[in-house]
C-alpha cells in the first residue's frame, strides 16, 4: 500500500510478503529515503537522486495508473541496491538530518546508508 501526504511532502510505502515485508519512506523535505526491511531488522537510508527518484506528484501519478490499469510500463520504475556495509544506530544529529518521518520509522535500528 501507499499512502502520500502531499502537505508533508512524504510517501509512505508498506510492502507484507511475508519475509520480504518492508516499509519505505520518501520524504522529500529532507531529500532522503528509508527502508526497513522486516527479515533484516534494518534500515537501510539513500539520498534522493532526482535524475532517478520521481518527483511526489509523478510518484502519485504512477501509483494512480498502476491502481487501475494493474500492469502499466513506465521508466520511471524505482529499484535500489542495497549492500552491506558498516551499521551504526542513529544519533540526534542523524535524525535532524534525514527527519521525524524516517526517525520514527528506523530507531533503534542499524543504520546502513
Amino acid at each position: 500500500t501507499m499512502t502520500i501526504h502531499s502537505e508533508e511532502h512524504v510517501v509512505d510505502v508498506h510492502v507484507r510478503s511475508g519475509v520480504y515485508s518492508s516499509d519505505t519512506i520518501f520524504d522529500y523535505t529532507h531529500g532522503y529515503i528509508a527502508t526497513r526491511l522486516f527479515s533484516r531488522n534494518a534500515c537501510f537510508i539513500m539520498k534522493i537522486k532526482k535524475d532517478y527518484i520521481p518527483e511526489l506528484q509523478e510518484i502519485g501519478r504512477l501509483a494512480f495508473e498502476r491502481q487501475t490499469m494493474k500492469d502499466v510500463y513506465s521508466p520511471n520504475n524505482v529499484w535500489a541496491q542495497f549492500q552491506s556495509g558498516d551499521s551504526r544506530l542513529g544519533h540526534l544529529k542523524d535524525w535532524v538530518l534525514y527527519g521525524r518521518s524516517i526517525e520514527r520509522l528506523c530507531t533503534g535500528l542499524p543504520l546502513y546508508q
